[in-house]
């Protein structure tokens, strides 16, 4: 029993502490006392936690504390945990870990304050309670020294309860010991005491706004806010410091609503969290699984590393419900080894999931399942220093609680550190062999470049590029994510949420790389994309593009000559459609610039275009108006007619008439207009109307006239 486990030592105590000792035969030590603290006349202002979740806590502080030398351990813990107890829910387990997390935090503390009280050395306690004392005591000062309240129905166990009686039999002592602890280190309260990074975060965690997003595949956006507002919560523009029943939308996830952090029990109690029509989850998962429905096209599948919670997996599945895409999740253990994936089944009608039992580093990257995989999201373990409740953060994310230690003081070690770069930097190069892939998404909630930036930029300089492999590169912020001004200043490309008040730290890394030239784009993919990407709203949409008709046409194509788009060149068209009637008011209405630069087969003929090479003097035609449209699938003599570079031409400046130059011949633009330059000699006819020439031929005793245009139509004459 108890008695025979807690010896405490009779020799003399020092002055102090002769009014500390306890016989095993008193109360203190025996389950005599402890009816005694239910009938607490006055209930404190904390009530404690049940007994089961202070043995969960310090079976989870056995697990995380932090280890010292032997010559520097003044408690010794024992090897063995308590006796193991189930966890009734999920929120038993987040109350264990938060008490086992912050005793930690205060584990040099609280051992100091035991031995300063002089219950170390002086009290011989088994090594395996010593967890249990160390909780029990972080809750005890909290409590400010007072008694716990339990009721009837609350299950007892005998260790808790034998604890408690012996730090209350010490708690002057104990209260004694805490505030000489804060005189010697000049602090108002324990917490003061903490080091500056680890009290920051303390502080942000109370006030940080809730995130979660809606499940429109039950409930529409507009129902969720006319349901909110009818148990009378308000819409806003931010929820900080607001005390009322309030909401807001978030900036860059339209379907993520913001609340206070005190709203979190009241709204669980709500049919739109009970029925998982609204989840609680941070916000840096929101923003990655809206990066990946950005960047898809119909029927592209996904890959998911490391998904963590399987709230992300559903949020995904019913964003792209409707792009007839598959998400691969891989490393999913059986139902039977996680329970969260039995619950998740049972919860979730999602289709589009499919389920792989292998890690991602095992899978091939010509796995036959995978090749319509075109977007993979990548969520590494990471340090999680930029999320200010971790414990949330782990236990929702199944990160890894051996964390706790580390992120107790603020920080983490070196080595590991190092282990963590080395497994993101080792998994996204695994992700850029897949060769169909052409995106990939990396999100961490660590603020250290190392896992960042470091990793990103690494994994780009050597990555290897198959042969008709396209490389990677960096892309802006996704543009449903983030608001043009966060565009322009995201200058390195990456998107970054520092820790704050209002959100945990986020780092967004979008990795694209061009499609295979092989592989054709359908217009139903271009138009998915332009959707996801808010491209569309307030436009209608046309006819598809008859870029694939016209490559079975076979038509040459002049050497260098861009391509351009169809609309554009309709768009042209009709513009020197317009221009192509003569003004006297504006001589300079069309330059050259506005020419189109594309010869095209209907004007030259592809025997003429394979006969003659570009033309090397470079020309400048100006205030020439174009030839009328009619006329512009008629031929051209042969050997007259030469393809140009695509280059600015220059003509040099004429004096017109041309009468007294007979022997000059007009160099040729290889545009689709023609000009020529007429005088007696070409002919006594007007010429057409777009073009210009001097006077028919002069009869004798007139003078010629200059710039005659004529709205009679003629047939051009070759050129001489």
């Amino acid at each position: 029993m108890l008695e025979a486990s807690l010896d405490v030592d009779t020799e003399p105590l020092t002055e102090d502490c002769q009014d500390t000792y306890v016989s095993p035969d008193s109360p203190a030590l025996s389950g005599g006392t402890s009816n005694s603290r239910k009938s607490t006349p006055s209930l404190p202002e904390k009530p404690g936690y049940p007994d089961s979740v202070y043995v969960m806590a310090a079976n989870v502080f056995q697990s995380i504390r932090v280890e010292k030398a032997p010559e520097k351990a003044l408690i010794k813990y024992g090897d063995q945990p308590l006796h193991t107890v189930e966890y009734e829910d999920e929120s038993m387990q987040r109350l264990s870990y938060e008490l086992a997390f912050s005793a930690l935090k205060y584990q040099d503390i609280l051992e100091n304050i035991l031995i300063d009280s002089c219950i170390f050395p002086n009290t011989r306690i088994p090594d395996q309670l010593n967890s249990l004392i160390i909780v029990m005591l972080y809750d005890f000062q909290d409590r400010k020294f007072q008694a716990r309240f339990l009721s009837d129905s609350e299950e007892i166990i005998e260790e808790v309860q034998e604890v408690e009686d012996f730090l209350s039999s010490f708690k002057t002592k104990l209260a004694a010991a805490l505030a000489r602890c804060r005189i010697k280190h000049d602090a108002l309260s324990i917490c003061n005491i903490l080091p500056e990074k680890v009290r920051n975060q303390e502080l942000r965690a109370s006030i940080l706004p809730l995130y979660a997003w809606i499940n429109t595949s039950k409930i529409s956006l507009d129902e969720v806010y006319d349901a909110l507002m009818q148990q009378g919560y308000h819409k806003v523009n931010s929820v900080l410091h607001i005390e009322d029943k309030v909401f807001a939308v978030d900036q860059h996830c339209y379907d993520v609503l913001i609340f206070p952090s005190h709203l979190k029990s009241d709204l669980l109690n709500t049919d739109l969290f009970k029925d998982y029509k609204v989840i609680f989850q941070d916000k840096s998962r929101s923003l990655a699984v809206h990066s990946v429905k950005a960047l898809l096209n119909m029927d592209d599948d996904i890959l998911m590393v490391n998904t963590g919670s399987w709230y992300t997996v559903a949020h995904l599945a019913i964003l792209t419900s409707n792009n007839s895409s598959k998400i691969f999740v891989c490393g999913v253990q059986s139902h039977a080894k996680d329970p969260d994936l039995k619950t998740f089944s049972q919860r979730w009608d999602v289709k589009n999931i499919e389920m792989l039992h292998e890690t991602f580093l095992k899978i091939e990257s010509k796995d036959f399942r995978l090749q319509k995989v075109k977007v993979i999201l990548l969520l590494p373990r990471c340090s999680v220093l930029g999320v200010s409740n971790p414990v949330e953060f782990i236990l929702s994310e199944h990160e890894d609680t051996d964390l706790l230690k580390d992120l107790s003081q603020g920080g983490i070690s070196e080595d590991k550190l190092r282990v963590l770069c080395e497994q993101q930097y080792e998994q996204l190069t695994h992700a850029m062999k897949f060769a169909k892939a052409q995106a990939i998404i990396y999100c961490t909630c660590s603020v250290y470049p190392e896992e960042n930036e470091a990793v990103v930029k690494k994994a780009l300089e050597l990555q290897d590029v198959g042969i008709k492999g396209q490389p990677y590169r960096l892309s802006p912020p996704v543009l449903p994510l983030c608001s043009l001004k966060e565009i322009t200043l995201s200058t390195d490309k990456f998107f970054r949420m520092e820790p704050s008040e209002m959100t945990n730290g986020c780092f967004l890394s979008v990795l694209t790389r061009e499609r295979d030239p092989s592989e054709t784009v359908s217009v139903k993919d271009v138009l998915a994309r332009a959707a996801a990407k808010g491209l569309l709203e307030g436009i209608e949409l046309g006819k598809s593009s008859k870029r694939e008709k016209k490559k079975k046409k076979g038509k040459v194509i002049l050497p260098k000559a861009p391509n351009v788009d169809i609309n554009i060149q309709t768009k042209i068209a009709e513009f020197l459609h317009r221009e192509s009637v003569p003004s006297v008011s504006h001589p300079d209405r069309m330059t050259a610039k506005a020419f189109p630069q594309k010869p095209t087969s209907q004007a030259i003929p592809s025997s003429q275009a394979r006969k003659h090479k570009p033309a090397s003097v470079p020309v400048v035609i100006k205030n020439l108006p174009p030839r009328p449209q009619p006329f512009i699938s008629r031929s051209r003599p042969s050997g007259r007619v030469m393809p140009l570079k695509r280059v600015e031409i220059v003509l040099p400046p004429v004096m017109l008439p041309f009468s007294s130059y007979p022997g000059i011949k007009p160099h040729f633009s290889g545009q689709r207009f023609f000009y020529h330059w007429g005088g007696s000699k070409i002919g006594s006819k007007n010429p057409l109307p777009g073009y210009l020439s001097t006077a028919p031929a002069a009869k004798k005793g007139e003078k010629p006239k200059e710039n005659v245009h004529s709205s009679q139509p003629q047939r051009p004459q070759p050129w001489l």
